[in-house]
C-alpha cells in the first residue's frame, strides 16, 4: 500500500500518517489526504493540480500518475497521449507497462508542436470511423479543451452516433450563439480600412442580416461532397443562377475548411454576395480527404480534370507500403492532410503493442482498434512488418497535386515543409473549378492571389496551360513567398510576379494603381487562415472574429475595391 502511493510521487513518512489516519482500507481517503496535503505544500501543488486536471477528463487516478511518473510533470502533451493510449488500448496502466517501457526514446518530434495548426483537425478521422464509444468521445472532446459538462450536453442533444466533428460543431455554434450580441457589437465598432464606393454598404447590410446560429443542431454537410459536380459524377448541377452582384468578371474563387462552427458558411455566403458554397471532398480527385467549401462566380458548365489524373487511392500513391499492409487496415483512402506528423515516441508504441501480438493470426480487436484509431488521426502508413511511419515530404507533395521537391531546399526545414502543405489547397481538386478559364481566357489573365500560402492556384493554373500575365500574391509567410517564388523562375513563367506579405498593404490607392496598370485583375482567389474555424481547434474557437480567420473580412474588402473600381473605369 505505501509503495502504491510513493510510486504516485507522495513521501513515505506523508503516506504512512494518511493510512494511520484513515485506515489501509479506505483508499479514496487516503488519496484525498494525500492530494490536500500536496497542494498545501508549494512544491507539490503543480503536481495535484494536474492529477485533477487529467482526472477532470475522466481518468483514473493511478492511470494519470502512472502518465505522469512515465513523463514527468512539464511534457503534457506526452501524458496525454500517454493517457489516450492506456484509454484506447482498454487496459490498465500497469497491464500496458511494457509498451511503455522506453525512458529513453524522445517524447515528440519537433514537429508535432511546431507551428501545429488545427486545419481539418481529426475531421476526416471521425468520418471514417463515426462511431466510437460514449466513453472515447468524452475523451476526446476533452483532450480537445472542451468542458465535460460541454461534452455531455452535446452527445444527449446530438445522439449516440454523431461523429467527433458533428459534437465539435455543435459546441461551437453553442458558444458562438451564447457570445453572438457582443460579436455583433464588436463587429461594428472593430476599426477596419476605410471602405470605398459600396464596401460598407455591403457590410452593414449582411450584419444586419446576420442570424445567430440555431444550437440544436449540428452543421450538416451534402452527402456525398461532390458540390456541383466532379470528374467521376461531373452532371449532378449543370446550371446555377447568381446573384446580379455577384457576376463576373472579375471572377473570385474563396476556399475554407468545410467543418467551420455552425453560421460561418452562412455569413461568409452573405459577405460574397449570397453565392452558395459549393462543399467538395478531395477524396474524389486524390487518395486523400480534403473536405473544403467554395465560393466563387466562376461558370460550372464544361469543366475537366488535369491529367494525368492523380493516384485515386493509398494503394496507386503508395504502391511499395501494400506488401507490409495488413488485412484489417481497410483504409482505401487518407484522411485530412494536417501541418504536423505523428511522434516517433507514438510509431515505436504501436510497433511494441504489434509485436506482443507475433504468432496471433491477427492482432486483438483491441489492439486493432489502437493502432486504426492512430492511422487515421495521423496519416501513418505501413513501411514494414509490424511499421507505421508518416508521410514524408514529397509524398504530401504528390498528394496534394504539387511537383516533386516543390516546397524543398532553399532552407526550408521539414517542420516548415509539413506546416506549409498542410495549410495549402488540393491542386487538382481547385484547377478542375478553374478550368473554365482556359477558354474565357485564351491570352492569359491577371490574377490577384490573396492568402497565396505555397501557390496551390499559381499551380493548377499553369497545370491548367493557362498563361499568368501578371500575378500579384499577398501571404504573410516568407518561407511561403520564398517557394512560390523560387517555382515561378524554375517553371520559366513569362508574366510578372509581385508579392506582398501583407493583405493590409493593399489599401484603395495600391490596388487602383495596379488596376489602372494592368487594365483590371481577372481573377481574386485565395483562402483565408482557418485557425479559429475548425471545429475540433482546441486553441481558440472564436470563428470568424478570431485573430487569423478575421482576415476573411480583408478578403472582401480587397475584392469589393476590385469590383467597384473595375465596374466604374
Amino acid at each position: 500500500m505505501i509503495d502504491h502511493f510513493v510510486g504516485m510521487g507522495f513521501s513515505e513518512e506523508v503516506v504512512a500518517k494518511a493510512i494511520q489516519e484513515n485506515g489501509e482500507q479506505n483508499t479514496d481517503l487516503i488519496l484525498e489526504a494525500l492530494l490536500k496535503h500536496s497542494a498545501s505544500s508549494s512544491a507539490s501543488s503543480s503536481k495535484s493540480k494536474l492529477i485533477d486536471h487529467f482526472v477532470g477528463m475522466g481518468f483514473s487516478v493511478d492511470m494519470v500518475a502512472k502518465a505522469i511518473q512515465e513523463n514527468g510533470e512539464e511534457n503534457t502533451d506526452s501524458i496525454l497521449e500517454t493517457l489516450l493510449t492506456y484509454s484506447a488500448l482498454g487496459q490498465s496502466p500497469q497491464a500496458e507497462q511494457h509498451i511503455n517501457s522506453d525512458q529513453n526514446s524522445p517524447e515528440l518530434d519537433g514537429s508535432f508542436l511546431d507551428g501545429f495548426s488545427d486545419t481539418d483537425s481529426f475531421e476526416g478521422e471521425e468520418i471514417t470511423n463515426p462511431d466510437p464509444d460514449k466513453e472515447e468521445k468524452l475523451v476526446s472532446l476533452a483532450s480537445m479543451g472542451y468542458s465535460v459538462q460541454e461534452a455531455s450536453i452535446a452527445m444527449e442533444r446530438c445522439g449516440p452516433n454523431t461523429s467527433i466533428a458533428e459534437l465539435t460543431d455543435f459546441i461551437c455554434a453553442a458558444q458562438m450563439a451564447k457570445a453572438a450580441d457582443a460579436l455583433l457589437a464588436e463587429i461594428e465598432d472593430k476599426p477596419r480600412p476605410k471602405p470605398s464606393n459600396g464596401y460598407h454598404k455591403h457590410k452593414k447590410r449582411r450584419m444586419l442580416d446576420y442570424e445567430k446560429p440555431p444550437i440544436d443542431e449540428p452543421i450538416r454537410l451534402p452527402n456525398p461532397m461532390i458540390g456541383f459536380g466532379v470528374p467521376s459524377n461531373p452532371d449532378v448541377i449543370v446550371h446555377r443562377s447568381l446573384p446580379e452582384a455577384a457576376a463576373g468578371p472579375p471572377y473570385f474563387y474563396y476556399e475554407n475548411v468545410a467543418l467551420a462552427p455552425k453560421g460561418v458558411w452562412d455569413t461568409i455566403s452573405r459577405f460574397l454576395y449570397d453565392v452558395e458554397p459549393e462543399f467538395v471532398d478531395s477524396k474524389y480527385f486524390c487518395a486523400a480527404a480534403r473536405k473544403r467549401g467554395y465560393v466563387h462566380n466562376l461558370p460550372i458548365e464544361n469543366r475537366h480534370h488535369l491529367v494525368p489524373l492523380p493516384p485515386q487511392n493509398i494503394y496507386e500513391a503508395l504502391p511499395l507500403s501494400r506488401k507490409w499492409w495488413p488485412s484489417w487496415d481497410t483504409r482505401s483512402h487518407l484522411n485530412c492532410l494536417q501541418t504536423c506528423i505523428a511522434s516517433a515516441k507514438l510509431t515505436e508504441r504501436i510497433r511494441k503493442a504489434l509485436e506482443e501480438c507475433d504468432g496471433e493470426p491477427e492482432p486483438p480487436h483491441h489492439v486493432q482498434k489502437f493502432v486504426m484509431d492512430e492511422c487515421r488521426k495521423w496519416n501513418l502508413v505501413w513501411v514494414g512488418r509490424n511499421k507505421l511511419a508518416p508521410l514524408e515530404p514529397d509524398e504530401v507533395e504528390m498528394l496534394l497535386g504539387f511537383p516533386k521537391n516543390h516546397t524543398r531546399g532553399g532552407g526550408i526545414s521539414r517542420t516548415d515543409r509539413y506546416k506549409s502543405l498542410g495549410n495549402s489547397f488540393q491542386v487538382d481538386t481547385v484547377a478542375y473549378h478553374l478550368s473554365v478559364l482556359k477558354e474565357m481566357y485564351p491570352d492569359g489573365i491577371n490574377v490577384l492571389s490573396l492568402f497565396s500560402g505555397i501557390g496551390g492556384a499559381e499551380v493548377a493554373l499553369h497545370r491548367l496551360g493557362v498563361r499568368m500575365k501578371n500575378v500579384v500574391s499577398v501571404d504573410i509567410s516568407e518561407v511561403n513567398r520564398n517557394i512560390v517564388r523560387s517555382w515561378w523562375e524554375q517553371t520559366n513563367q513569362k508574366g510578372t510576379l509581385i508579392d506582398f506579405a501583407d493583405v493590409q498593404q493593399l489599401d484603395a490607392n495600391r490596388i487602383e494603381q495596379m488596376i489602372n496598370a494592368f487594365g483590371g485583375f481577372d481573377l481574386v482567389i485565395g483562402g483565408s487562415p482557418c485557425n479559429n474555424l475548425a471545429g475540433s481547434n482546441r486553441h481558440s474557437r472564436d470563428g470568424l472574429e478570431g485573430k487569423e480567420s478575421s482576415l476573411f473580412y480583408d478578403y472582401f474588402r480587397i475584392l469589393d475595391l476590385v469590383k467597384n473600381m473595375m465596374q466604374r473605369n
